[in-house]
């Protein structure tokens, strides 16, 4: 097995379908497995999917577990030499996962790898690519600061604002948006941090991978479509304390001595 796609879903079958049928066409000619952990959605995913899609193995949650805990499920059982996690709310162009497999393959030091990410008006996502949350780089990132200084390293290392979205370079974070990970490094250092519910996770991966001598590649050769925010509407209480709580979690498990 030379590919496992794992993706998380939640009340997106609307754009779930759009992402399986770019992902089948992206993997033509690999050995692929895909996984598809559905967490309690309550728009019928779960049995659309098993009509639609024989193909796909699908795990069905009664209730909504989070993403580290429904990755994870699904992860216990993945066979691919590498593993992508992937959003239900992604299009995924057809070279891009051969591109991105083939880039490994050249990089045995790469634990990971993401790629440009653009959103559904073809601007790119500063959150392609970011640096380590330290307390320095969570304060300029939440005061707004990295706003004013958008080229600075010492104020944007949180989006590394200072390197082109075109470089192909090592970075401290990649998304679990598109994450490809080298199973054998996943191996060696675990799976996702399931005391991270939503947001977070891919840092704590990404920086376990690092601590481990991995290195986590921005490869901008390819890219994908990220239609953020489908889930968890952006200035919610729940996107607030989800995304905010887990920064505080990350700060905790490596920077905060209490």
């Amino acid at each position: 097995m030379e590919l496992s796609v794992v993706i998380v879903s939640y009340n997106v079958k609307h754009l779930l379908k759009n992402a399986l049928d770019s992902l089948l066409l992206a993997t033509e000619g690999l050995a692929t497995e895909i996984f598809v952990v559905d967490n309690a959605s309550k728009d019928g995913s779960a049995s659309w999917l098993k009509t639609h899609y024989p193909q796909v193995n699908l795990i069905a949650n009664t209730s909504n577990v989070g993403f580290s805990v429904a990755n994870n499920q699904a992860l216990r059982s993945a066979k691919g030499k590498y593993i992508l996690i992937l959003n239900p709310d992604t299009i995924t162009p057809k070279n891009t996962i051969k591109e991105a497999v083939a880039f490994m393959e050249q990089n045995q030091d790469a634990g990971s790898l993401g790629v440009r990410m653009l959103d559904g008006n073809g601007k790119f996502l500063r959150e392609s690519k970011r640096g380590l949350p330290t307390p320095w780089v969570s304060f300029c990132k939440l005061s707004g600061l990295y706003r004013l200084f958008p080229q600075s390293k010492v104020f944007n290392r949180y989006y590394l604002g200072w390197q082109s979205e075109f470089e192909t370079t090592p970075v401290d974070v990649l998304t679990g948006a598109f994450l490809l990970l080298r199973k054998k490094a996943l191996d060696q250092i675990g799976l996702f941090d399931e005391a991270f519910f939503m947001y977070g996770e891919d840092v704590d991966l990404s920086y376990r991978l690092t601590l481990a001598g991995y290195k986590n590649y921005y490869f901008p050769k390819v890219s994908i479509t990220h239609f953020k925010g489908q889930s968890t509407k952006k200035l919610s209480y729940r996107y607030i304390r989800s995304f905010y709580g887990s920064m505080f979690i990350f700060a905790r498990k490596y920077f905060l001595k209490f």
